[in-house]
């Protein structure tokens, strides 16, 4: 029997860790892959991204990827606030990786100075421009005065509470049961005559709209509070 002293042992094992690394993937540069696709994918925006993958199973093994990793988004999807990235290896046996992807924005957002109702009307004295990072990309949040116009809460919200779009709702203004002016014109012609509106509706709505007198259901768009526009 042939007896291997510590030393050559060492250098043995020395000699094959090397070898044994670079045929197994690195976890590290599928989750940069992910990454930086992401990242590939997002709108331009006066604030910052921040873009991180969730940690791979340290006891995953990946045969090492001869070829450039395919990156793609899982089910046709696009890039929102978490995202699962699929990472591809096409040659080596081939494999296939899903990746979490979470996304945040550090930019300007107007927030609440005081708490509001739901359906409350939001004024300029009611907010005020911060600095903030929050999940999702910047198209979601509100920094401008005037896209405030016309809209309402969609729920109660504390102060301190940045806005986006998910949080607003256009102002009804016409109400169900309200009675409302149907207006019609054609060949310079305009017709009036008195409704019920059938449905809440804010401007551009298309609703239903019973005539009062005639009791014909019709549709019609909301024009402003009170008036319904329809088609002869």
């Amino acid at each position: 029997m042939i007896r291997m002293n510590w030393l050559s042992a060492l250098l043995a094992l020395t000699a094959v860790a090397p070898t044994y690394a670079q045929s197994i993937q690195s976890l590290e540069s599928i989750q940069a892959a992910a990454e930086a696709f992401v990242r590939s994918q997002l709108p331009a925006t006066r604030g910052k991204y921040y873009v991180s993958a969730t940690r791979l199973d340290a006891r995953l093994r990946l045969a090492n990827c001869a070829d450039a990793l395919d990156v793609f988004i899982a089910n046709n999807g696009v890039v929102q606030t978490r995202t699962t990235v699929g990472v591809r290896c096409g040659s080596s046996g081939g494999w296939t990786v899903y990746v979490p992807v979470a996304v945040e924005t550090e930019a300007p957002v107007l927030v609440l100075r005081r708490a509001l109702a739901r359906r409350a009307r939001i004024e300029a004295l009611d907010v005020e421009l911060q600095t903030r990072r929050l999940p999702g990309i910047a198209s979601n949040f509100v920094n401008d005065v005037a896209a405030l116009q016309g809209r309402r809460l969609r729920r109660a919200l504390p102060a301190g509470s940045p806005l986006t779009t998910d949080a607003l709702d256009r102002d009804v203004l016409v109400q169900r049961g309200q009675r409302v002016t149907l207006v019609a014109s054609a060949s310079g012609v305009e017709i009036r005559a008195q409704g019920q509106a059938l449905a809440d509706g804010a401007a551009h709505d298309r609703i239903r709209v019973q005539n009062v007198n005639s009791l014909k259901v019709v549709e019609g768009v909301v024009e402003n509070a009170g008036t319904v526009r329809v088609d002869l």
